[in-house]
């Protein structure tokens, strides 16, 4: 028997039987028929000993320059609009990076996509090829979960999807998306015979609860089993890479069981938090419930392979960083195609079984490979304990230990990251700043009835918002294959906290006012000193200001915040004489600060980077231009 894809394959849609050849031209019929009933000459007939049967199809000979037509579509994958930032309701599609019949790569940049933040990268959990792109560039407000293209495993499927249209997609046997491929995966534990033995209730498992977390740490439960869960109830305080940030759930229910005690740190996304029900008299029955699933990789490095269980937390996204190099899993990941993954779940075999051994480049495994699997004994998967947050420990009085908090790993990492991957240069420039405190005192006198009080480095953020639309070089990003460039500023604050250094954003900062700057300065870092931010009030920011004048330091150099191109570095007020032609003596004294410019060299040249402080001084001496 040939099938419809043997044929599909054969060059110029010709057939050889013996010493015979013919071409054949197929219509489309609504039953199966043999291939015999077009062979005319009976010669041909006795040597072709075959027959073909088939689900609808058509082919023709390149004379006709016409396409094949597909009515049972290869296997496929369904690209969903995925939600690139914490509040994104809906995107637009920028442009595609890849175009209709290009390969592409785990972790290759598909499309631009325009959230409510920024515009962001939308990248490949997978290796395939682009079959069809469901929505154009510049589509604008598109809803989460909107089928943007189709990816197929192998280059000849492309063309089953050339003429597609979306009714024909849609009422097609559903194909799993990127996220649907891991997230079922995911699910895979909670339905396996010990979990049937439950009543029905939902495994939680941590999400990532900002686009560039890998592990959290339980805080806190706010929640104790067998209370009452009413929708959008916070459940958890969980300790992210940024900040701690409740864990809501979304539904109604009941607190069946409690997985990860409070105190547990570096837990991995994926992994099982706590079990929720619907009914209460349901609860005593997970009394003793052992989680019996598989332990969910080290460190997933891309916040779509975890199952949001709490829909409070924004869906699942292909993040930024993805593991480069395929064939044996790195950090716990496993390559496999699109197919082999779906094959296997519906067999319920473990892809970890033949990590690094399938028949695909570098060990990725296929489809066929997974035959390889039930010869092989069944592995014992041992869940690994987590380690329980500890408290500095000290050997002999001789040092102390201090436990690193997720902050702090995550400083540690961006900021080398920054210093061995951007060229730095700094500029530095002293500003008087006289006449600012002279108003600075007089808007303060205004402002005493209302509790408000502006303070120097409010002054410093406008002026720099200004600068940075005066000179928009230095409010740019660089992006690899294209420098972006932020018409508005949204200016990071660095604040340090007991655990370490974030960055709240005030957004708009070139057309918010003074008063209005102060108010959420002082809200933003209390919140992160409290450990409160919300994950969309600290990433992002297109420029960022440290100041230490507060601590005396004279001057300093900050290291850049990536992908931002500029830091701006404020030392402490000083007070120095300085010439001045029109005075008596020929000088004056003045009230100085130095600040230091920290400049990516890929994006801000030097001169750029100058005439960006020259701007910037000037709004500070005359600080009346800001109202211009």
């Amino acid at each position: 028997m040939l099938s419809c894809k043997s044929v599909q394959r054969m060059r110029s849609f010709g057939l050889s039987c013996g010493s015979k050849h013919f071409s054949v031209r197929m219509l489309s019929f609504k039953r199966p028929v043999h291939l015999s009933r077009w062979v005319s000459s009976p010669s041909v007939k006795n040597q072709c000993a075959f027959s073909m049967s088939y689900k609808p199809w058509r082919v023709t000979t390149p004379l006709f320059h016409q396409s094949i037509r597909f009515y049972s579509l290869p296997a496929h994958t369904k690209m969903l609009l995925p939600a690139l930032s914490p509040t994104m309701e809906q995107g637009t599609i920028v442009r595609w990076e890849v175009k209709e019949g290009d390969s592409f790569s785990a972790g290759d940049l598909l499309a631009d996509i325009e959230t409510d933040k920024a515009v962001m990268g939308f990248e490949a959990i997978d290796d395939g090829y682009m079959a069809k792109i469901v929505v154009p560039e510049g589509t604008k407000d598109i809803p989460l979960g909107t089928l943007v293209a189709i990816a197929v495993e192998n280059e000849d499927d492309i063309a089953a999807f050339k003429e597609v249209s979306l009714d024909q997609l849609k009422s097609d046997a559903p194909a799993p998306s990127q996220t649907e491929q891991v997230s079922s995966k995911s699910e895979a534990p909670s339905t396996s015979a010990t979990a049937q033995n439950y009543p029905p209730h939902d495994r939680v498992l941590l999400p990532a609860l900002s686009p560039t977390m890998t592990t959290g740490t339980i805080v806190s439960w706010e929640k104790q089993v067998g209370d009452h869960i009413e929708e959008g109830d916070a459940v958890a305080t969980v300790e992210t890479d940024k900040a701690s940030v409740t864990l809501d759930y979304q539904d109604e229910g009941y607190l069946a069981k409690i997985l990860m005690q409070e105190g547990v740190k570096d837990l991995p996304l994926g992994t099982p938090l706590c079990i929720i029900v619907s009914n209460e008299e349901d609860v005593a029955a997970f009394k003793d419930y052992v989680d019996s699933g598989e332990a969910p990789a080290k460190a997933p490095t891309s916040v779509s392979e975890s199952k949001v269980e709490a829909p409070g937390v924004p869906p699942p996204t292909p993040s930024a960083t993805f593991e480069s190099s395929p064939g044996m899993p790195t950090g716990g990941r496993v390559f496999a195609s699109p197919l082999a993954k779906k094959l296997a779940l519906e067999q319920g075999i473990s892809l970890t079984q033949l990590a690094g051994q399938g028949s695909g480049p570098q060990g990725r495994i296929r489809a066929k490979d997974l035959s390889k699997a039930a010869a092989m004994p069944t592995p014992v998967l041992e869940v690994p304990s987590p380690t329980v947050a500890s408290e500095p420990v000290s050997v002999d009085g001789k040092f102390i230990d201090i436990p690193l908090t997720n902050i702090r790993k995550i400083t540690a990492k961006r900021l080398l990251e920054s210093k061995q991957t951007i060229p730095h240069y700094y500029l530095t420039v002293d500003v008087e700043m006289d006449k600012v405190l002279e108003l600075r005192k007089s808007f303060n006198n205004e402002l005493k009835e209302e509790g408000t009080k502006i303070s120097v480095n409010d002054f410093i953020i406008k002026a720099s918002a200004l600068s940075c639309l005066k000179v928009p070089e230095a409010n740019s990003s660089w992006r690899d294959t294209f420098i972006r460039q932020n018409t508005t500023v949204d200016m990071s604050v660095a604040v340090s906290t007991e655990t370490g250094l974030i960055t709240p954003i005030i957004f708009d900062a070139h057309s918010k006012g003074l008063e209005s700057i102060s108010q959420d300065v002082v809200q933003l870092a209390a919140k992160a000193r409290e450990g409160k931010l919300q994950p969309h009030e600290f990433m992002g920011g297109t420029f960022t200001i440290s100041n230490l004048g507060m601590f005396g330091v004279k001057h300093f150099s900050a290291i850049i915040n990536p992908p931002q191109a500029c830091i701006l570095a404020v030392g402490a007020a000083r007070r120095e004489l300085v010439p001045d032609e029109a005075t008596e003596n020929g000088y004056r004294e003045a009230t100085l600060v130095s600040v230091t410019l920290s400049c990516d060299h890929r994006v801000v040249d030097g001169a750029v980077g100058a005439q960006w402080l020259q701007h910037f001084k000037k709004y500070m001496e005359t600080p009346v231009k800001m109202l211009l």
